[in-house]
């Protein structure tokens, strides 16, 4: 096993267990997401510029350089979240249902979050061994990726923050801005910034043949996000939340892929 990933295994096994002291001291679980994106994101960089025998110098620092940047926008936006409107849903609803059992099921479900970050570093680490010369087009169109899933993620966020300013919001459902097209615009720029990682790390030659490994980032981020701990919890909570309307809004706009509303778009207080 590569020491350098190995090393980031640790790291990221030992932030989490950090994220479930932090949360069990503050009450808040809104932290957990934060100290992980920050963990994957120094990880992640520790992953591009550690020694290696193999890997093109300007491609290690492509990625690390975007890897610190997803970092450093997520771990800010979830931190300033969770200061200004407490506790995250989705782990509110996991702690009532696991009850009495709750601590010990919450330091359980952290180590299996550190594993799916060590599954996403491991891709960094691919792309930073790939010795392929750099820039090639693939390196390239990595680039514009993972630049149009962080500015469509950033913008998505701030859109969704902008809505939840109006006064009427808790009574509707965002469709604003790229919200119109998708019911989780936020998810779907997540999961592109990650498709960048096999693009860097595959050698169409078959000099660099672990690099189709890379593809497990993608694979992986998009079962979480759509079938896992992303959509799933959320959409439960907004239906118990909003009810008709958000079952209107999914009848009308897809959950995830960006596409047009199947019906004439909804009336938002922003459209006002």
């Amino acid at each position: 096993m590569d020491v350098v990933l190995a090393m980031c295994a640790v790291g990221l096994s030992a932030a989490m267990l950090l994220a479930w002291v932090v949360q069990r001291w503050t009450g808040s679980s809104g932290w957990i997401d934060t100290l992980w994106s920050i963990a994957v994101g120094v990880a992640g960089s520790a992953a591009a510029l550690g020694p290696s025998t193999s890997g093109d110098e300007g491609r290690r620092y492509a990625a690390a350089a975007m890897v610190a940047a997803w970092s450093l926008r997520l771990g800010s936006y979830i931190a300033a979240r969770t200061i200004n409107s407490g506790e995250d849903p989705r782990y509110a609803a996991l702690m009532q249902e696991w009850g009495k059992h709750a601590s010990r099921r919450l330091l359980l479900f952290l180590q299996v979050q550190a594993l799916a970050g060590i599954v996403l570093v491991a891709a960094i680490r691919l792309a930073a061994v790939n010795s392929a010369p750099f820039p090639r087009l693939l390196d390239l169109l990595a680039i514009v990726l993972a630049v149009t899933g962080l500015f469509g993620e950033a913008l998505a966020d701030a859109q969704l923050a902008r809505f939840r300013r109006l006064p009427r919001a808790r009574m509707h459902v965002c469709s604003i801005g790229l919200w119109r097209w998708s019911r989780h615009p936020n998810y779907f720029f997540e999961w592109l910034f990650w498709c960048a990682w096999p693009l860097l790390a595959i050698d169409p030659s078959g000099h660099a043949p672990l690099g189709w490994l890379a593809l497990a980032a993608p694979i992986l981020m998009y079962v979480l996000l759509v079938h896992v701990s992303g959509i799933p919890p959320l959409e439960a909570h907004m239906l118990a939340s909003r009810g008709d309307a958000f079952r209107r809004r999914q009848a009308r706009v897809n959950a995830f892929f960006p596409g047009p509303a199947r019906s004439s778009p909804e009336h938002t207080p922003a459209q006002n």
